[in-house]
């Protein structure tokens, strides 16, 4: 065996082998880094959920290894390589770019369920490139690529395993390479999908099309998805198909922002007392601070987290103030949040082109600049692997009361875009951020209404996943202010690779 011990909690122990136990049927054998045919037809899903800090990622970063070292080829969302009879695959998926990205800075391969779900088709001369750099062929000749750029290929490659990107550092764009997207036809066999809360029945039957062996990570205490009858998807399985973790490891157990998400399951907890635990915690560790105002420069990469949409909706607006921003433009470094794609049918291979870059509804974006051509931005896609790209835009920001949306510019269709400066508790779901600032008087008047979602005070809930957003310090913040900005509005903290993506949008007939 080529792995190293692993030690385990008892319930990470009792997980890891019904998770094995399903692999071993599936044709995987981890015990002995062995790969057979499945043993049944039937297919297989189970689910792994437990609350903040209870080892779900790190489990899940851990079957992912054993697997990959018996031999499990690992599918990513840009290509996919030679399928051969013996190849047994895995895909590790998240239902957003930020949740993928989130899995990626550990170590974990993770695509997004939409890049998987649309797979691209590559011209057959740069599929050549490709199966050479996943080491499936040789070194090839290809008719203005130059030994230089087939290097500077291979060696970003080796840094980020994304067969785009090395592409592009060779100097080629999506255009050259990707001829159009399609809908997965063959089945796939092993799927693990964290952030699995934020699952709507419709994806769960996708998956299940797709992975006869799937195993869902997720944590029962969150949000469920939006515009949806019920709860989450894990509660509708068979108790014996879900193993819950409930321990807090070592490596979180001195953390006092999960020390505060965990004390919310006490029913007898009121708002007033937990918002004392804050301050008490906030008094003695600078992971926790009680926040007299909303800090404008943070808002610029890590969204204020709201409940009511009229909250949003003004924190955005003295955003715009505090930078100073025109009202008839967008600055540059300006956040937003994609909205669906405006395309009718008849532009469905558009449509997947700007989705599979990571235009889809929830995406965190950065404004760069305007596109060379009228609507167009020039965008940073948060969390995605290629995130350069310039795309037909429609750039919405709402005002107050029953007025309009103001729209700076806009193409006749394309990705259209909410202001990011501040989101939903809900739209935060699969997301995290360094610093995250939870803005405490919504969750009060959430409190005050005396609301209940599956059991629990809405309060908890929106409290627990606001403040498990945050990865180093969580900013509660208690006044209705806003501090003005220390420095202008930028995008040097943003990686700009050397081409990025141009994706159009075709005008209206």
């Amino acid at each position: 065996m080529s792995s190293a011990p692993i030690i385990f909690s008892d319930d990470q122990a009792e997980a890891w082998d019904a998770v094995a136990a399903m692999l071993r049927h599936a044709g995987v054998d981890l015990t002995d880094d062995l790969l057979s045919p499945p043993q049944a037809d039937a297919p297989s899903v189970m689910a792994v959920i437990g609350k903040a800090g209870s080892g779900k990622t790190m489990l899940l970063a851990k079957i992912y290894k054993a697997l990959e070292d018996a031999g499990v080829a690992v599918v990513s969302g840009d290509w996919e390589g030679k399928k051969t009879k013996d190849r047994r695959t895995l895909a590790i998926l998240a239902p957003t770019n930020k949740a993928a990205s989130v899995l990626r800075n550990r170590g974990v391969p993770a695509t997004t369920i939409h890049r998987i779900l649309y797979t691209p088709v590559y011209d057959p001369e740069y599929e050549k490139v490709a199966e050479w750099l996943a080491g499936q062929g040789e070194r090839p000749e290809i008719e203005g690529l130059t030994d230089v750029a087939l290097d500077r290929a291979f060696a970003s490659f080796q840094n980020h395993k994304s067969v785009p990107a090395a592409l592009a550092a060779a100097g080629l764009r999506g255009s050259d390479f990707i001829t159009g997207w399609k809908r997965r036809e063959e089945a796939l066999d092993i799927g693990f999908v964290d952030e699995s809360s934020m699952l709507d029945a419709k994806q769960f039957a996708d998956l299940q099309e797709i992975f006869p062996t799937l195993v869902l990570f997720g944590d029962p205490a969150q949000l469920p998805p939006v515009q949806t009858s019920g709860g989450m998807v894990f509660e509708t399985m068979p108790p014996e198909k879900v193993k819950s973790l409930s321990r807090v490891h070592r490596q979180d157990a001195d953390n006092p922002i999960l020390d505060l998400a965990h004390a919310l399951a006490d029913p007898m907890l009121d708002f007033y007392t937990f918002e004392k635990m804050i301050a008490e915690a906030a008094a003695t560790d600078e992971r926790v601070v009680m926040a007299q105002r909303v800090e404008a420069d943070l808002m610029a990469r890590s969204p204020v987290l709201v409940w009511r949409n009229a909250t949003r909706i003004k924190l955005i607006h003295a955003f715009r103030t505090a930078f100073d921003a025109p009202i008839d433009e967008l600055l540059a470094g300006e956040p937003l949040i994609c909205d669906g794609i405006e395309l009718p049918m008849k532009h469905r291979k558009k449509r997947l082109d700007l989705e599979a870059r990571g235009l889809i509804k929830g995406a965190q974006v950065i404004y760069l600049g305007p596109g060379r051509k009228p609507g167009f931005s020039r965008l940073h896609v948060m969390g995605a692997e290629d995130p350069q790209v310039s795309a037909a835009s429609i750039v919405k920001i709402e005002q107050e009361g029953d007025a309009e949306p103001f729209i700076p510019f806009a193409a006749r269709m394309g990705a259209t875009f909410l202001h990011g400066a501040a989101v939903t508790i809900h739209k935060a779901q699969g997301s995290q951020w360094d610093t995250v600032q939870v803005f405490a008087p919504d969750i009060e008047i959430a409190a005050k209404m005396g609301r209940v979602e599956a059991g629990q005070p809405l309060w908890k809930r929106l409290a627990y996943v606001a403040i498990t957003r945050a990865e180093t310090q969580l900013r509660w913040v208690v006044r209705n202010r806003l501090a003005r900005p220390s420095n202008p509005l930028t995008v040097d903290d943003l990686d700009v690779p050397v081409v990025a993506l141009e994706l159009t949008a075709p005008e209206a007939d």
